[in-house]
């Protein structure tokens, strides 16, 4: 069992790994890019901004140096969301261990690279690193909870999944394997796109019908261009596939279906970033998806529908109206 686990990160996911880590006895560091913000954390015993009212662990290192943060440790959590990791990772790379073990929970595709998080710390800190990918419908707050969840590990070497798999199971959340690092990335990714969507559908009150159609036919695009990217068919199907849209698509603490939300009541692109907590991934990653399913000759109306609504000022109803007269055709 690793001992010594850094966390680079201190929003939600990162203060819930904290707290899962520290009850299973484990030596966690934490570090965040604002010194001054972590102090705060350390001296509230809690993460206020993003988790208030969820106490952190009395036995959790706050570790502000970032020549200190990786010293000794056994495993390092990237936490940081996929838009900053490049410019975090730039930052400490002289301070990364060689061939490091680095489990990612960031979910996205990086602008102008198209490189997915495991993809753009390899390009960072070399290919000698060893990374795996956490992911699922893992909804930061109900972990804190520890109320009952589910997740996957993947990695091309399925041992080490495994290892980081023993690492990560508690009694509030099981912990599957997937070798299936690319259809874990791509699903994680694309799905806060969905969930935009979804929270226009709720904004606009277009009815439990639409929603279905919605994550019905958004799955069939995620699968699509997994499938044309190498991504195996059962990932879109597992729990960073269906399992985690479902959840980001109906939560009321999903930060993407209530930044949609917002859109479909009327709020412009900025009025609904400037007051969405944290980061409503999605937005990001909808222009990266657009130019992977470019690349790729990927029909995807949805994600294209949800593009030209956020970037190109087309109306919710004349989306929805193109939608619906789309050729008919077979499923």
């Amino acid at each position: 069992m690793l001992r010594n686990i850094s966390i680079i990160g201190d929003g939600a996911m990162g203060s819930v790994c904290a707290m899962l880590l520290c009850e299973k006895g484990i030596d966690v560091r934490l570090w965040g890019y604002d010194a001054a913000q972590l102090k705060e954390m350390e001296q509230a015993g809690e993460n206020v901004r993003f988790l208030p009212g969820r106490k952190l662990p009395e036995k959790l290192r706050f570790e502000p140096l970032d020549a200190k943060i990786m010293a000794g440790a056994d495993l390092v959590i990237s936490a940081v969301p996929c838009q900053f990791k490049r410019r975090i990772w730039q930052r400490l790379k002289d301070y990364a261990p060689k061939k490091l073990l680095i489990v990612s929970v960031a979910k996205g595709i990086e602008n102008d690279t198209l490189l997915r998080p495991s993809q753009v710390l390899a390009d960072v800190l070399g290919d000698s690193i060893r990374c795996v990918v956490l992911s699922g419908p893992t909804i930061a707050d109900e972990l804190a909870q520890q109320l009952p969840a589910t997740a996957c590990v993947a990695c091309p070497d399925n041992e080490l999944a495994t290892q980081v798999q023993q690492i990560f199971s508690v009694s509030y959340l099981r912990v599957y394997t997937n070798t299936d690092i690319l259809g874990v990335e791509l699903a994680g990714a694309m799905k806060n796109v969905i969930a935009i969507a979804a929270g226009i559908v709720d904004g606009i009150g277009a009815g439990d019908n639409t929603k279905a159609a919605l994550l019905c036919r958004g799955l069939a695009e995620i699968n699509r261009l997994g499938l044309a990217m190498g991504a195996r068919a059962e990932t879109f199907t597992g729990l960073s596939g269906l399992g985690d849209l479902v959840t980001t698509c109906i939560s009321p603490k999903g930060r993407n279906r209530s930044f949609g939300e917002r859109i479909g009541r009327g709020a412009t692109l900025q009025e609904a970033l400037d007051v969405t907590e944290s980061i409503a991934e999605g937005v990001a990653t909808c222009r990266s998806v657009v130019a992977l399913a470019r690349r790729h000759s990927i029909e995807m109306p949805i994600t294209q529908a949800v593009f030209e609504i956020l970037f190109k000022a087309k109306s919710v109803e004349k989306a929805i109206q193109e939608l619906m007269s789309r050729r008919l055709k077979a499923e």
